[in-house]
Parts: C-alpha cells; structure tokens; sequence
C-alpha cells in the first residue's frame, strides 16, 4: 500500500513540476499555442469533415521553430540582490537587483524570473496531510474540514530589464507577494528571452543563493485593556528591566547557584576573588501570558496561519504597554520567551512566531504543564485556541480557579456550524471570542 502512495506523490511532484515548467517557458501567446494544439490534435482525426489537422501541422511547426531557436541564445550575466532583512505574509515586498552583462553585445528583450527553492512537500508531509484528510471523511465533518494553506510561499513578479550594454550594470526593481510565513529561499535568478515569435523563452541562470524570513500576518488590535493588575514578583527590578515601579539596587552578596551571569559584579569578583552579584529589590509589575495552541490534526491548516497571525498581533501590543509578556508554546518542546523593555523585542517574538509549527508528538497536556507551572507570576492570560472542546475548557477552569483573569480566543473555519464555547456555567474567561476565519479583523475590532 505505501508503494501505491509513493507512486501518487511522485505523479504530483511530476504533474505539478510540469506546470511551473510550463508557465515559466512559455509566454502567454505560447500558452494559447498550446491549447490550440490540444484542440487541433483532438478534432484532427475526423479528416473528412474539418481541416483541423492542416492546422495542428501548422501550429506544432510554429512551435518547432520557437523551440529551436532558444539554442542561439547564449549570453551570461551576474546578478546581485540586494534584500530587506524581513517581509510580512500578505505585504508586497519590493527590492533591488543589480544584472550585469557578461558579454560583448547589447542584449535587449530580457525578463528576470526569481528561482526560489522547491516548496512542494516531502513524502511524509504529504502522507501526514492526507492522513488527516481521510479522518475527517470517515468522521463525517467534511463541512468542518479547514481549508489548507498553500505550498507556494511566494507570487513572484517578473521583472523587465532594460537593454543591457555591453560589460555594463543595470538595477531592477523586484516585486513579490508573501503568502507563507518561514524562510524564503531564494537559489538564483533566470534571464529569459523570447524568441522572435515570442512564444517560448530561452532561460540563463544565475546561482545566487539568499533568504529572507516572512514575518505573520498582523491585525491592527482595538484599544484594549488586557486582563489583570500588577502581581507581586520575586527579583523583579532585574527581571522587569525598567519596567516596574522601582529599579532599587540592594546590595551586594556571594553568588549562589543559578543566579543569572548578568547579575555579576565583576569588580568585586576581581577584587575578592569569588564570585558576587547583585541583589535587587522585588517590586510588583505587570506581565501577561500569550498562550498559543499548536495541537491540530490538519499540519497546514487556515485556522492555525490564522491563529499564529493572532497571536503575533498580540505581540505586537507589547511595546505601547508598561508591561511584560510571556510566549508560550509547545512545538518539539515547551517555550517560553519573554518580551518587554530590556529583555526581548516585540520583533524577536514574531521571529520566534514564524517559525512555530503545528505540534505533531505532544498533546495539550503539556501546554496545559507549561501554563500552569507559569500562571503565578503572570497578571493576566491571552489564550489562543485552534478549536473549542472539553480538554481546553477544564483547561480554562483551572485558570479560573487559580483567580488569573483570562482572554480567550478561538479560530474557527468559515460557516463551522455550533455554539463554540456557549456553555451554562460561561466558562471560556473574563472574555471569550470567537474568530471567523476570512473575518478575523472584523471580530477583534469587538475586543473592549
């Protein structure tokens, strides 16, 4: 059975090369060749009562004669990018390329194709992609089934060059389209050039490898006034970095184990010989948790893109809040990062955010670990779910039962039937809200 599925991936992989092959080779004059091809060779048979194969001879010769003459192009070129540092899923993305040409004539009629590394699945991506899909049809829930998100991280542009002298540089502007979060890969450039029939384009490549890391997608937040009030925390001059009442230096003490290396005072230590930090006063001071579920069984589905985009709106809040916040997540293992003045940027986060993936050999109870070993010394949580159901309510209830003021957020599918988190005794937080996806704006602009 498995050399069935491997025979399947590898007719995707084929049929799915042969259309970006396609599409980069051909102009859109040859592409409307080729189907006037395909209809010619099907009407062609009946020879007796249409002329059609007079035309599929003469339409395949045009085609002949464009192929062959990619061969006389021979140019090379160098190419250099000059790339931002970031881009935003959802966000057109401009930058520079400088093409030089390497040869002794003009070369004119050129289009720059950026190459990109190859998004398709591997096997057992596929195979777990459509393990989930056969469990939602034998569970009869195809109308709650999340829309996949795409493969292809890009829309790439073409770009035209201007005639290019001799020995000579020019710059050209690109453009492309975020569609995925993660590292954008980039393995070269192509130069192309049609040929004089301007049906089939002659391709130069260029190696030159680069990335760029896609950051979520962001929604712009309502002014809100997250849950919770100062909370009492142990250290917290040092920890808050600013942020707290009072940033009081204490004194000055032998170091004792796990005592963080920023705390030393390393004139003392040179001066004693033995290790010495610095004691500071605990101070009370507001920092929230930002709890983003990764447990689903769809590895690419809407409703997580979605829920990541959330969560990383969120982060974004930080920096017009005299507050800190805690990321928290399970992925391959449990993380907690910690934004705020002087220990971490809201951009650190959404780098972290970019890369988070749905967690395959882990279960909730593991965020729900996570969570609760961290809830004392946190003001308030945000909690972020992929879908509503018992596990995540007696999670919330626990939360509540410790007196931690809570946010609950959950994504659903678009048109998912049933009273999401509508329960009798109103468990699901201080707040609870529902997002749609497709309308995720319009249902956080009902945050107070």
């Amino acid at each position: 059975m498995k050399f069935f599925w491997r025979i399947l991936y590898h007719s995707y992989r084929l049929v799915s090369w042969g259309r970006y092959w396609a599409g980069r080779r051909f102009t859109q004059a040859g592409v409307g060749l080729l189907i006037a091809v395909v209809v010619a060779a099907m009407m062609g048979p009946d020879t007796e009562n249409n002329v059609a194969y007079q035309a599929f001879a003469l339409l395949v010769s045009f085609l002949f004669v464009s192929v062959a003459f990619t061969w006389t192009f021979r140019a090379h070129f160098s190419a250099h990018r000059l790339l931002p540092r970031f881009g935003t899923v959802g966000t057109p993305l401009s930058y520079r390329i400088s093409v030089r040409n390497l040869t002794r004539r003009t070369q004119s009629g050129l289009t720059l194709l950026e190459d990109i590394a190859d998004p398709r699945p591997s096997f057992d991506e596929w195979q777990r992609t459509r393990a989930a899909e056969e469990r939602t049809i034998r569970s009869f829930r195809i109308g709650q089934r999340p829309k996949k998100a795409s493969f292809n991280p890009a829309f790439l542009k073409p770009a035209p060059i201007p005639a290019l002298p001799p020995n000579r540089e020019v710059e050209v502007r690109g453009e492309l389209m975020p569609l995925r979060r993660g590292i954008l890969r980039f393995d070269g450039v192509t130069i192309a050039r049609p040929d004089p029939l301007g049906l089939f384009r002659a391709f130069s490549r260029v190696r030159s490898p680069q990335t760029t890391l896609v950051l979520p997608k962001r929604y712009p937040l309502p002014p809100i006034s997250l849950p919770g009030s100062m909370r009492y925390q142990a250290g917290g001059v040092a920890l808050a970095s600013h942020v707290g009442q009072s940033e009081e230096f204490i004194a000055l003490r032998d170091y004792r184990y796990g005592d963080p290396v920023r705390h030393i005072h390393w004139r003392s230590w040179a001066k004693i010989g033995r290790p010495v930090v610095r004691e500071f006063e605990d101070e009370f001071f507001v920092r929230h948790a930002l709890v983003l579920d990764t447990f689903t069984d769809y590895p690419r589905s809407e409703i997580f893109e979605e829920a990541v985009s959330v969560a990383a709106s969120f982060a974004c809040s930080v920096q017009t809040q005299e507050s800190l916040l805690d990321l928290l997540f399970v992925g391959a293992q449990s993380y907690c990062f910690t934004a705020g003045r002087g220990l971490g940027s809201s951009d650190q986060m959404l780098e972290i955010l970019a890369a988070v993936q749905p967690s395959s050999e882990k279960g909730f109870e593991d965020l729900e670990h996570l969570v609760l070993n961290h809830v004392k010394s946190v003001s308030g949580c945000v909690c972020v779910f992929l879908s509503w159901d018992e596990t995540r309510k007696k999670f919330i209830e626990k939360l509540q039962a410790l007196g931690v003021p809570i946010l609950t957020l959950v994504i659903k599918a678009p048109g998912e039937t049933g009273r999401i988190g509508e329960t009798s005794d109103g468990t699901g937080g201080d707040q609870f809200l529902v997002l749609e996806v497709g309308k995720i704006q319009q249902d956080l602009a009902k945050l107070k």
